[in-house]
């Protein structure tokens, strides 16, 4: 049965901050892509939005299939002075997959994505059909594998993060087994109402210059869900009116997993 609530029931059912907006929430089934819930108007979950740290799933697909990824905990790559370091003394240390993931640390992604090197970044983003699959970076800059995904040229919408996502778990991507592995290993979130739920946090703002405005960021959860042989997909998305910590991304994951089972209900 599709669940769509009203928006009278949906501002009863989620409790966000005053300062904050959900733009998109929207939950389908991985296999025929039934949307199950949808909370925001339709223009917003199918505008397009810096994807921010939710692209590191598909760097960690991309990494994995190339080989510079090779477990949880190999590479282990170091530190050094220049690398982006704003979240932190977390960011300051040796770090492995399975870190760069949990810290969510940016240098990290940007170590795979120029071990690939451009072309070949742009030919697996072209290749995962994700959102505008434009990886080219700054206007003018050529910084591409820089961060492509944080503020810049790549962009994508709420549904199209579920059809990315389908690919993920129906494991429809050109890429071997053993990344869509890695990926389980690396992205599991929590558990809500029996369910596993896998997923990345992304903030963001609007822009194409690489410069985060706090006082009106995005906050993205997007993943997928296993309970008892059924599959869903999620994309999560909210909007701050003004500078709001924790950060976007984070609230955004916390109320979903809060109202996973009002959305979903039980096993059907």
């Amino acid at each position: 049965m599709t669940l769509r609530l009203s928006l009278f029931a949906l501002g009863a059912l989620f409790y966000i901050p005053a300062q904050a907006a959900t733009l998109c929430t929207v939950v389908a089934d991985a296999d025929d892509g039934r949307i199950l819930f949808q909370q925001g108007a339709q223009q917003d979950c199918a505008a397009r939005y810096t994807p921010a740290s939710t692209f590191k799933l598909p760097i960690a697909l991309m990494g994995a299939d190339a080989g510079v990824l090779k477990g949880p905990h190999e590479p282990v790559w170091q530190y050094e002075s220049g690398y982006p370091d704003w979240g932190g003394d977390a960011w300051r240390q040796p770090t492995d997959p399975q870190r760069w993931i949990t810290y969510s640390v940016v240098w990290y992604s940007q170590l795979i994505a120029r071990s690939l090197g451009q072309e070949r970044f742009q030919h697996y983003t072209s290749a995962f059909g994700y959102g505008n699959e434009d990886v080219s970076g700054e206007p003018g800059k050529n910084n591409g594998t820089d961060g492509a995904w944080i503020i810049s040229s790549l962009r994508i919408s709420p549904v199209e993060q579920l059809a990315f996502l389908r690919k993920v778990v129906n494991r429809q991507l050109p890429i071997k087994a053993e990344a869509y592995d890695l990926a389980e290993n690396l992205f599991e979130v929590s558990e809500a109402d029996g369910w596993r739920l896998y997923g990345k946090t992304g903030t963001g703002s609007p822009g194409n210059n690489g410069v985060y405005t706090p006082a009106n960021a995005y906050g993205w959860f997007v993943g997928w869900a296993r309970r008892e042989g059924r599959q869903l997909v999620f994309a999560s998305l909210v909007q701050d009116a003004t500078a709001t910590k924790p950060n976007a991304g984070l609230r955004a994951r916390d109320d979903l997993i809060r109202n996973w089972h009002a959305m979903v209900g039980g096993p059907r």
